[in-house]
């Protein structure tokens, strides 16, 4: 059985989660510009984030992370509110566990994503969040994603499992 068979068992059981929060990246290790609005491009990523047509088919064009991790994050490091800027995640989520998600197709607003891979913590997140911020989220880095179908986003919009 593959991963993707085995997370697609708990599909039916997600109820829609909700989008949040929306950062583009205009250049390599910039800061996250915030947006109440983007539009994903299939095979490319977020319009204006550097990694739009930067890697076209790329299995990391969007990375998502939910409030709920952040609020786990937040609790091992001590700190009281983290910005979602300092994560460097493009898109976060909420009412849904994006573990859940993993090898998975789902939609916001009228884009269709594809969950790849675990979004791993780097370096600079002791940088940003002090000393253990890369330890405090091991297990809570978030999703990284392709885009399927170009659709535009708006923060509020439902994020929806979809069946393969």
């Amino acid at each position: 059985m593959t991963q993707k068979q085995l997370f697609s068992r708990y599909l039916k059981d997600l109820q829609p989660g909700r989008l949040e929060w929306i950062g583009v990246r205009p250049g390599r290790k910039q800061e996250l510009l915030v947006r109440e609005t983007a539009e994903a491009l299939a095979g490319l990523g977020l319009e204006g984030d550097h990694r739009c047509g930067k890697t076209p088919g790329s299995a990391r064009q969007v990375t998502l992370i939910s409030s709920e991790f952040i609020r786990m994050i937040e609790i091992y490091t001590g700190l009281e509110h983290i910005d979602p800027v300092l994560l460097r995640r493009n898109l976060v989520v909420s009412g849904i566990n994006l573990n859940a998600l993993r090898h998975q197709r789902f939609s916001i607003g009228s884009a269709v994503f594809e969950a790849t891979a675990i979004c791993h913590p780097c370096v600079r997140m002791d940088q940003a969040l002090g000393q253990g911020g890369a330890a405090a989220m091991l297990g809570y880095g978030g999703l990284c994603a392709r885009i399927i179908q170009s659709g535009g986003l708006v923060v509020g919009d439902q994020l929806v499992p979809l069946a393969s």
